[in-house]
């Protein structure tokens, strides 16, 4: 089913959700250079980035948290119905979020990732300090600290990567949908 998709149509979005520092974008910059490799088109949609251009007037406020996966969403839809495959790489902290992104994007063509990978790790993992600043009070709404996040109760694929290198979650991905 899924196969047919990426094969055929190239009309996927493989959405990667997990605590900051879970490794999203370096998960996302594998697929996108893995993906490259195979003859594929794709397009690398980061949370950081999108922050830094389209969604700069946005907050972290819960409003705000919607907005942005929204945005991103409508993006992801316009690139697969070019033939493009979105790769986003965004915390999107709530199921909910997650639902709408799958409602706007289309639920044929959504795959979610669930980079599970344990606070006490991400926090290692954080040369920005962003952890810290936020049990400090310095961030508000910084999820995994002092905002929720809800983890995805059946997600496409599970991504330990404390356990998984880089190369190993690639594969792994590209195992489920090629």
């Amino acid at each position: 089913m899924i196969q047919e998709k990426i094969l055929q149509k190239n009309a996927l979005a493989i959405w990667i959700t997990g605590l900051p520092c879970s490794g999203k974008t370096s998960l996302g910059k594998g697929l996108e250079e893995k993906l490259t490799q195979l003859g594929y088109v794709s397009c690398l949609l980061d949370g950081d980035e999108i922050r830094k251009g389209i969604n700069r007037d946005l907050g972290f406020s819960e409003e705000d948290r919607k907005e942005n996966i929204r945005r991103v969403a409508e993006i992801s839809r316009l690139l697969i119905n070019r033939g493009i495959i979105s790769i986003n790489c965004f915390v999107s902290p709530t199921i909910e979020m997650r639902v709408m992104a799958r409602d706007i994007i289309g639920k044929e063509h959504f795959v979610e990732i669930f980079l599970s990978t344990p606070v006490e790790v991400c926090k290692r993992r954080d040369f920005k300090e962003m952890y810290e600043k936020a049990e400090r009070g310095e961030i508000k709404n910084f999820t995994g600290i002092n905002a929720p996040y809800e983890k995805p109760k059946n997600p496409d694929i599970k991504i330990n990567t404390e356990i998984l290198t880089v190369s190993e979650s690639v594969n792994k991905v590209m195992d489920f949908v090629i």
